[in-house]
């Protein structure tokens, strides 16, 4: 095989274009070395040699930067341009090879070969040649850039490799694909990467048109909401509405400018209108953002009411709205004479602990009243979820602010008096612990900076007169209960009642069952039977549903019998009420052997608990009835426990056991029992069955018992002694360490019972048993 011919040839580097075979186009040329090689071809044979440099913004190349491989060309044509650059149409023959560069500082001159093409399988090529003009026909329909008369044009081609180089020229391809083409000399290889090529560029063409579709459609929806909004606007301000959402935003803007709220909440504010303004109003986040600014504006964060502090004032309203209750309302007076006299104080955390009906809730409005602060209240049976006391986020679809927030707002100042009822019915699940929430709400020195999870920011709680109220302490957690200031409210005395019945409960239910005074009057001896044996509890609840029951049956008798005024005295009690429903007074009607009463506290105050024991042939068997609990139980093993071991000294048979059984038990057996105040009755119960000594009916005791007969303090001793006097017990056997105690009962009703205060079960028995046996009783 002969070797390429090789020539010597000036060198037109070309600048980000590349000419193939049979290729004509013009070219601008202006750097010197460049025109000097145009000028030295144009002075010989007019051919010249046309590379690509590799990296188009050099300047000046040297030979490391030009591709070898480039087309030998003739120019056809040369022009010079007004500045300065020559033009030039230039027209491919074929490919060559840069051998080397010759020296020459004025041109570049270069030793050049030809590159000829290797040419393969016919058959391969014409079918190559087809796939070729198909793809280059699709993508011709495709691109906009290649009109349809080059398509017919390059049809017309029959020669493989110039097919592929006038393919190359029309495709926007990089310079470096394109010099890859170039230089591959197999034509079937040539072929393939041009199909390829193609093939790419159709999906990258396909790719574009998809998403020129999509940007086309978003652009016309956005036109059109454009359009739409003009149109609103135009509309809006037909109809007098300012600019709709921009007029919306700028009155939120106004009124929290001009609202009492902190800076860094009023920043807070305007960053979230911010939003709120760029937010479609189609958005759900547009909702969220509004609720937020709405709360944030309605809550207060310095509006607060002056207090009233002349405690002769306050204490006139407590005592007019109040019969009795004179801890809490010198609880009351005692917060205001220190705020008086220090100008500022922390809000106190009362807890009002009483049995249902004593009056705690409308204490805490009475309160409120009288030391003239707004009043709200909300109510805490059943909440289960940490979330009702410390808000939802926001991000939670519904989510709302916690009932403390809520509270603050239905107040509308920041110093109310605030009642949490019902604190002791807090329950905890899955959904989290709210007393725990509580802690923060109810802690002096943390309410100051109270967070609630859907308004974020810090509220200052510190400044709330908070008041719980609870009908048990048992139920309510340690911690919680270690922040609050226990107020015990105990029953309401007879006397009380009768109070409270005269002052408020009657004339209240006249006015709502629309009578008058003049119409309708309740004897005293009526009122007090009606409290005696009508109603069985530590508060005025169910005294003041009897009394409206009598209100309305009077409204019917005026009403029917066309009378001007009903007179209900204790006869027709039992006309318009019906047979009294509890039995007043319990004590016994003579001493009993066996049987002695002793007091117990419930949840409806105080009560008379009778204690019945019963010997009977046996073995020693105790028999517990009258469904006690565990503590009643084991009150009762104790005293027998002490009976057994003190035996003798009591005058009793050592061996009462081994030919008895005995049997204690508890009337009213269907109401459970339980308490540790029981020990010295049942013991006295005992003594009296074993010994036959019957036990004095006008006493009543209460109190524990050990296993050496000392007896121990108990709680609940005013209610106790009210159960006691009410039922008609003159004497009062107590433990010596509550003697303390007794300032808390009412004067009335302390001076008609005697209290008796022991420490042993001997002091008891002295006290409770008559002297003479009675044999008839003992069994």
């Amino acid at each position: 095989m002969a070797e390429p011919n090789k020539i010597h040839i000036p060198l037109l580097p070309l600048r980000g274009i590349l000419v193939f075979p049979t290729m004509v186009l013009h070219l601008d040329v202006g750097r010197d070395k460049s025109v000097n090689a145009l000028e030295k071809a144009m002075m010989e044979d007019n051919n010249i040699f046309l590379a690509a440099q590799k990296e188009s913004a050099i300047d000046e190349p040297d030979a490391k930067d030009i591709y070898r491989i480039g087309t030998l060309a003739k120019v056809k044509q040369m022009l010079k341009l007004p500045n300065g650059t020559i033009r030039v149409l230039v027209e491919g023959i074929h490919r060559g090879e840069i051998i080397q560069f010759l020296e020459d500082d004025d041109q570049f001159l270069v030793e050049v070969q030809e590159f000829k093409d290797i040419h393969g399988n016919k058959n391969e090529e014409s079918a190559l040649m087809r796939s070729l003009l198909d793809q280059f026909e699709q993508y011709i329909k495709i691109s906009k850039k290649i009109t349809p008369e080059t398509l017919a044009t390059v049809s017309d081609i029959d020669e493989p490799g110039r097919l592929a180089d006038i393919i190359t020229s029309h495709l926007s391809l990089k310079i470096k694909d394109k010099q890859e083409l170039l230089e591959t000399e197999n034509i079937k290889k040539r072929l393939q990467q041009l199909i390829n090529i193609i093939s790419n560029e159709r999906e990258v063409l396909n790719l574009e048109k998809k998403i020129g579709q999509r940007v086309k459609k978003s652009m016309e929806q956005t036109q059109k909401e454009y359009y739409l909004r003009e149109q609103m606007k135009a509309i809006q301000k037909e109809l007098g509405d300012k600019d709709g959402k921009a007029g919306e935003v700028a009155q939120l803007r106004d009124k929290v400018e001009k609202s009492d709220m902190p800076e860094r909440i009023m920043n807070v504010a305007m960053k979230e209108l911010d939003r709120y303004e760029k937010v479609p109003q189609s958005s759900a986040e547009s909702s969220v953002i509004r609720n937020y600014v709405d709360w944030l504006l309605a809550l207060p964060w310095n509006n607060e009411t002056e207090d009233t502090l002349d405690i002769s004032h306050v204490q006139a309203i407590l005592d007019e709205d109040h019969y009795g209750l004179e801890k809490v309302k010198e609880r009351i007076l005692e917060y205001l004479a220190v705020q008086q006299l220090t100008q500022s104080l922390k809000g106190p955390i009362l807890c009002l602990v009483g049995p249902p009906g004593v009056g705690k809730t409308s204490l805490a409005t009475s309160i409120a009243r009288a030391i003239n602060r707004n009043f709200v209240r909300i109510s805490l049976g059943g909440v289960r979820d940490e979330a009702e006391i410390r808000g939802h986020r926001r991000t939670y679809v519904g989510a709302m602010p916690g009932r403390i927030i809520q509270g603050m707002k239905k107040a509308e100042t920041i110093n109310p008096v605030f009642l949490l009822d019902e604190i002791d019915k807090m329950a905890s699940d899955f959904r989290g612990d709210p007393s725990s929430a509580m802690l923060e709400v109810l802690d002096p020195e943390q309410n100051s900076t109270f967070s609630d999870h859907f308004i974020e920011e810090t509220y200052n709680l510190s400044q709330v007169m908070f008041i719980a109220t609870a009908n048990n302490l048992t139920t309510i957690p340690g911690p919680l209960l270690d922040r609050m200031e226990v107020i015990t409210i105990a029953g309401y005395t007879e006397l009380e009642k009768l109070h409270i019945s005269k002052n408020h409960l009657i004339p209240k239910q006249i006015k709502e069952n629309g009578l008058k005074k003049s119409q309708v009057q309740i004897r005293d001896e009526a009122l007090l039977k009606l409290i005696r044996m009508y109603t069985r509890e530590a508060g005025v609840r169910g005294l003041e549903r009897q009394i409206a029951s009598l209100c309305r049956k009077a409204a019917k008798i005026i009403v029917s019998e066309n009378k001007r005024r009903v007179i209900i005295t204790e006869k027709q009690l039992e006309v318009m009420l019906g047979k009294p429903k509890f039995r007043y007074g319990v004590m016994e009607e003579e001493d009993q052997v066996g049987a002695a009463t002793g007091l117990a506290y419930t949840t409806a105050g105080g009560d008379t608990l009778s204690i019945e024991v019963s010997l009977y042939p046996g073995k020693g068997k105790l028999t517990l009835t009258g469904k006690l609990g565990d503590v009643m139980k084991e009150s009762a093993q104790a005293a027998f426990s002490y009976i057994r071991s003190r035996a003798t000294e009591l005058n009793i048979d050592p061996d009462f056991h081994e030919n008895n059984d005995i049997h204690i038990h508890v009337p009213e057996g269907a109401t459970p029992k339980d308490g540790p105040s029981a020990g010295i009755t049942m013991a006295t119960a005992l003594v009296s069955a074993l010994t036959g000594r019957p036990v004095r009916k006008e006493v009543g005791m209460t109190g524990e018992i050990t296993l050496r007969g000392r007896v121990l303090p108990i709680g609940g001793l005013k209610e106790k002694s009210l159960s006691a006097h009410r039922a008609g017990i003159t004497k009062i056997i107590i433990p010596a360490d509550n003697e303390k105690d007794l300032e808390d009962i009412p004067a009335s009703i302390r001076d008609e019972l005697t209290f008796v205060p022991v420490s042993h079960l001997d002091q008891v028995l002295e006290h409770a048993l008559s002297e003479e046996k009675n044999e008839g009783n003992q069994r």
